[in-house]
C-alpha cells in the first residue's frame, strides 16, 4: 500500500494516477492543476495545459474537492496536507507554494523529517512540533 495524501478539511483524497493533485492560482492570475510526485523530496511536476509558473512565485494551492485553500497557518509560503503511510500512521506534510523553493517537511507523533534543498529556510517551525 503507498502513502495516500488527504485534504485537511474535507479529508478527501489527493492521490490520483500517481501524482497528488491540486488547483492552484499564480500570483499573475493564471489557474489550473498541477500533478505533483507522491515521493517526498521529489519535486517534479506536471500542469495543466496554458498554466506556466515562474521560478520565486508564489502559488495559492486548492483541494481539488472542497476547495479549500490549503495554506498553513504556520507560514503563508507552506503548503499543509495529512499523508497516512503504508503503516496506516499520520503525518502533517508540508512543502513550499514558492516555484523553485524545494522544501518539505513530514511531522508526526514520532519523528520530523525534512527534504529538499531549502529545507532550512522553514525548520525552526517543526523541530518541536508534532501531530
Amino acid at each position: 500500500m503507498a502513502n495516500n495524501f488527504i485534504c485537511p478539511k474535507c479529508k478527501g483524497h489527493l492521490l490520483v494516477g500517481g501524482y497528488v493533485v491540486f488547483t492552484v492560482s499564480t500570483t499573475k492570475g493564471k489557474q489550473g492543476i498541477i500533478l505533483l510526485s507522491p515521493d517526498l523530496g521529489d519535486y517534479s511536476k506536471a500542469l495543466s495545459h496554458g498554466l506556466a509558473i515562474e521560478k520565486g512565485e508564489d502559488v495559492d494551492f486548492f483541494c481539488p474537492i472542497c476547495h479549500t485553500n490549503l495554506a498553513s497557518e504556520v507560514d503563508q509560503n507552506l503548503i499543509r496536507i495529512l499523508m497516512i503511510d503504508e503503516n496506516a500512521e499520520k503525518h502533517e506534510i508540508f512543502f513550499s507554494a514558492v516555484d523553485g523553493e524545494y522544501c518539505t517537511y513530514k511531522i508526526s507523533n514520532k519523528k520530523y523529517e525534512k527534504f529538499g534543498a531549502s529545507s532550512e529556510k522553514y525548520e525552526s517551525y517543526f523541530r518541536t512540533r508534532r501531530v
